[in-house]
């Protein structure tokens, strides 16, 4: 089940512009509340391949996807 939690993970960083520029700012808070949102339990060695992940890599990954798959945050 947590490879799926991963995975999740993974894709809500990647397809949620919020999620990835909260991300940028504070990895660790940000992956916290994500998980919590979403009761996604990761195990402390996938938490930390997690925090491992490059901002600047999840941003070329993201603009590498169809626009139709992205959660762009919106200005108010």
């Amino acid at each position: 089940m947590s490879q799926t939690h991963v995975e999740q993970v993974i894709g809500r960083l990647a397809t949620d512009e919020h999620w990835r520029a909260a991300y940028r700012r504070a990895p660790a808070e940000t992956l916290d509340a994500l998980t919590s949102a979403a009761a996604l339990d990761v195990t402390p060695t996938e938490r930390r391949a997690l925090l491992a992940l490059s901002a600047d890599a999840l941003d070329s990954f993201a603009r590498a996807l169809d626009p139709r798959l992205q959660r762009l945050e919106v200005s108010r």
